[in-house]
C-alpha cells in the first residue's frame, strides 16, 4: 500500500460547507447579528459619523497635474557629459551647475549619473552613479565617495 506523505501546512478553513465541516450553520463564525454578519465592510468606511470621514478631510489636488507624483525624479546625466570638467575636478552639483550641465532645479531634486562611455579624465564624483557609469570613472582613474 502506498502512504502519502504528511503535509507541512494546514489548509484553509472554508465556512458554510455542511453541518459536519464544524463551521456550517447559519451564521458559520461570523456570530448572531449585525453588519459584520451579512455583507463585507469596505475598509474605509467609517460608520455614521458627524465629523467628515477621513477621505473627504484629505485635501483636493486641483489642476492640470493632479494625477502626477508628488516626488521630484533625480536629473539624469550621461558620463560622456562630465568630458567638459576639468580634468581631476570633483563633481557635484554645484560643480555641474556653474559649467552649465544641469539647471536649478537640481539642487532641489538631485542628479545621478548614467551611462557607460568611455572617458579620459578623473573625476571625484560625489553623487550617485550606477554600476556602469562607476566602472567607466573608475577605469579611468577617478574616484567615487
Amino acid at each position: 500500500m502506498i502512504r502519502l506523505s504528511k503535509s507541512k501546512t494546514k489548509g484553509k478553513k472554508r465556512v458554510g460547507r455542511g453541518m459536519g465541516s464544524g463551521r456550517g450553520s447559519h451564521t458559520v463564525g461570523r456570530g448572531q447579528k449585525g453588519q459584520k454578519t451579512r455583507r463585507k465592510i469596505h475598509p474605509l468606511f467609517e460608520g455614521t459619523k458627524t465629523k467628515k470621514s477621513l477621505i473627504q478631510r484629505l485635501p483636493l489636488l486641483r489642476g492640470k497635474g493632479k494625477l502626477k507624483s508628488l516626488q521630484t525624479r533625480r536629473i539624469i546625466i550621461d558620463v560622456a557629459r562630465l568630458e567638459v570638467l576639468p580634468d581631476g575636478a570633483s563633481v557635484n552639483v554645484e560643480a555641474l551647475l556653474k559649467h552649465g550641465l544641469v539647471g536649478k532645479e537640481a539642487v532641489r531634486s538631485g542628479v545621478k549619473i548614467l551611462g557607460s562611455a568611455k572617458i579620459t579624465k578623473k573625476f571625484v564624483v560625489s553623487l550617485p552613479v550606477s554600476s556602469q557609469a562607476r566602472r567607466a570613472i573608475e577605469s579611468a582613474g577617478g574616484t567615487i565617495l
